[in-house]
């Protein structure tokens, strides 16, 4: 087992223009064939994929991705699917999905918006979904959540088996809520992802509007300098450093950056200092930063 394989490749740059450090656009497709081939020759044998992300489902079906676990998202509720077809709806997401990818079943199917469970839809939206699981279509059920209290929503109304969350030296909540630990017990996968705040946490010129918080990147970036460590081995060892995590979601532009994380991955690093913990969403929340929809 390779360092690498706590890896998992995220893929919305495949498919559209992702990311606040993106200065490259969309992946074209000869470059998402090379980081795929330096995925599996690295050990990273899972991909995350969404509906959400333009055209990236078509473009690793393209390519061909059965040698990878896939993991791909549930699109919101459309609002014009009455509760009586909720479950045909779900079912022909699904299926598109794995007609889009090429493969006959996904690894992992998390719901971008747990809070539906908890709609009126969400008992027939749960019953669907255990259906699918059940069939062998999906193999774990899960969700996608921007904060804990979205794991507390989803739990109460459906068997978990992969919970994805954010998880960084700033945003902690993960562990600091206990989640980390009652999920592990309870035999749930763990994908950590925004493991780099989308770049922020790696840039040496960072937005003018992230000046509120410039103690914080100041004391990150002094700390950084006192042990001589990259924001980028620091970033990614402060995640690895929980073995509750099984996977690690990283994004990149280029195999020549999936070769930096890889090689990052062995360089042993301190742990950050508690202080660099934040629970300020206009922060750690990049929903909430300006410009974003």
């Amino acid at each position: 087992m390779t360092p690498a394989s706590r890896l998992a490749l995220g893929t919305a740059q495949f498919g559209m223009d992702y990311g606040i450090a993106n200065r490259s656009g969309q992946i074209g497709p000869g470059e998402a064939e090379r980081i795929l081939e330096l995925a599996l020759a690295s050990g990273i044998d899972t991909l995350d994929t969404a509906v959400a992300y333009g055209e990236a489902e078509r473009v690793l079906g393209e390519i061909g991705v059965s040698a990878f676990r896939v993991v791909s998202k549930l699109p919101g509720l459309d609002p014009e699917v009455s509760t009586e077809n909720v479950a045909g709806w779900v079912r022909d997401a699904v299926e598109d999905s794995l007609g889009r990818l090429g493969i006959s079943h996904l690894d992992g199917l998390l719901m971008h918006r747990p809070l539906e469970l908890a709609s009126e839809e969400g008992e027939v939206l749960a019953a669907a979904l255990c259906d699918l699981r059940d069939e062998g279509l999906v193999i774990k059920l899960g969700v996608s959540v921007y904060r804990p209290e979205g794991i507390e929503v989803a739990a109460e109304r459906l068997d978990l088996d992969l919970v994805q969350s954010p998880f960084n030296v700033l945003d902690r909540r993960l562990h600091s809520s206990g989640w980390l630990e009652r999920l592990d017990d309870s035999g749930v996968e763990i994908h950590a992802r925004s493991v780099f705040l989308q770049g922020m946490l790696l840039m040496a010129s960072r937005p003018r509007w992230s000046n509120e918080w410039v103690d914080l990147w100041q004391a990150w970036d002094e700390w950084l300098a006192e042990h001589g460590v990259s924001p980028l081995a620091a970033a990614l060892g402060f995640v690895t450093g929980f073995e509750e995590v099984d996977r690690v979601v990283v994004g990149v532009d280029s195999a020549v950056q999936l070769a930096e994380i890889v090689t990052a991955l062995s360089r042993p690093v301190p742990d950050p200092p508690v202080e660099l913990a934040c629970n300020d969403e206009a922060l750690i929340n990049p929903a909430r930063w300006p410009g974003s929809a």
